[in-house]
């Protein structure tokens, strides 16, 4: 393979160095409140436009066909509402009695109490060719779930009380997946000849957008300068996020892919991605819900910097591994059905 089509091919993990690097270079463009206005640009348009774009990309049957994979979806929210944060509440009984920064593992915990994110879980699933239609949904629903389920998760482990203006952040989920989701499915059906003739690049536009997203997200890590870590913590939490997340990746794919758990190859990347990933976009603004005023803000907020990056990263490597073990399943599926009985 030429080197000009190697990069073709592997633009998106190039263009996610890229960006950290011009991050690393120059976070004050993308912090908020900087010239690309992230808590705008980010938080409404770019996920507004990546859900627009999946109602444009889905066929509505696919996703009809989704609101009714109930086991699917009660996998999903039961393992990241419930399984997710209790797992990690025990590991945290061990690690406690370890000398790492008691609230950067109170940070981790709060990190196991988010809901699924809007977006990288969606776009990874649809890079590999998964159930992107069971994806859109348990994000958006996870969203909405996690508006009520996550405060109650922070309260029951952490021990912070607030009210929670859940009418602000049930509007703003509304307007950035429901109504961009529901306008693109409308236009889809006025356009689907169209679209079905010029086949336009739905899965470049999205990867676009999460670059983007990537970008504003180190922005803010590399210019935070009130935090005062000790950075062996700091490193010991990081090996801990990409140990969770490698363990429950490996955990989500062994009960979907067992004999007799009735799910696809393509429902299996579906629930890896949404079972595992955190968001960041509802997190942070939860956070500063729940402990608004609390001095150590800043420290319980960094595992949530480093998990929101590092399921990112870490999805976008395991892409080509994942599909091609799909491809494998569906080719030996279709053997399987040609063989005589």
């Amino acid at each position: 393979m030429g080197l000009l089509a190697r990069l073709r091919k592997e633009w998106f993990i190039i263009g996610i160095v890229l960006v950290i690097l011009s991050a690393k270079l120059q976070p004050s463009v993308g912090v908020r409140g900087g010239p690309l206005r992230p808590e705008i640009t980010v938080a409404y348009v770019a996920v507004s436009l990546i859900f627009f774009n999946s109602g444009l990309s889905l066929k509505t049957e696919e996703l009809t066909s989704a609101l009714l994979h109930v086991r699917l979806h009660l996998f999903v929210q039961s393992f990241t509402l419930v399984f997710f944060p209790l797992a990690v509440w025990m590991l945290l009984r061990v690690l406690e009695l370890t000398a790492i920064d008691q609230w950067l593992l109170r940070g981790l915990q709060t990190v196991s109490c988010m809901p699924p994110p809007v977006s990288s879980a969606v776009i990874l699933t649809k890079a590999v060719g998964g159930n992107e239609a069971a994806a859109i949904f348990n994000s958006a629903f996870g969203s909405f779930l996690g508006i009520v389920v996550t405060p109650v998760l922070l309260l029951l482990f952490l021990g912070s009380s607030s009210s929670v203006p859940f009418s602000s952040i049930f509007s703003q989920l509304f307007m950035t997946v429901v109504v961009p989701l529901v306008l693109g499915q409308v236009c889809r059906g006025f356009l689907r000849e169209l679209l079905e003739r010029r086949k336009p690049p739905f899965g470049a536009v999205s990867s676009c957008v999460l670059l983007m997203i990537i970008y504003t997200t180190f922005c803010d890590t590399f210019s935070n300068p009130n935090i005062e870590l000790d950075p062996t913590s700091l490193l010991l939490v990081i090996l801990i996020i990409f140990s969770i997340q490698i363990s429950f990746m490996l955990l989500t794919f062994a009960f979907s892919t067992r004999s007799g758990s009735g799910f696809s190859p393509a429902d299996t990347v579906a629930i890896m991605f949404c079972s595992t990933h955190k968001s960041l976009t509802l997190g942070i603004p939860m956070l500063k819900i729940v402990f608004e005023g609390y001095e150590h803000l800043s420290l319980i907020s960094v595992p949530l910097l480093i998990y929101h990056p590092a399921q990112i990263l870490l999805g976008s490597i395991l892409v080509p591994s994942i599909r091609g073990w799909m491809t494998s399943r569906h080719k030996a599926v279709k053997l399987s059905a040609l063989q005589p009985v």
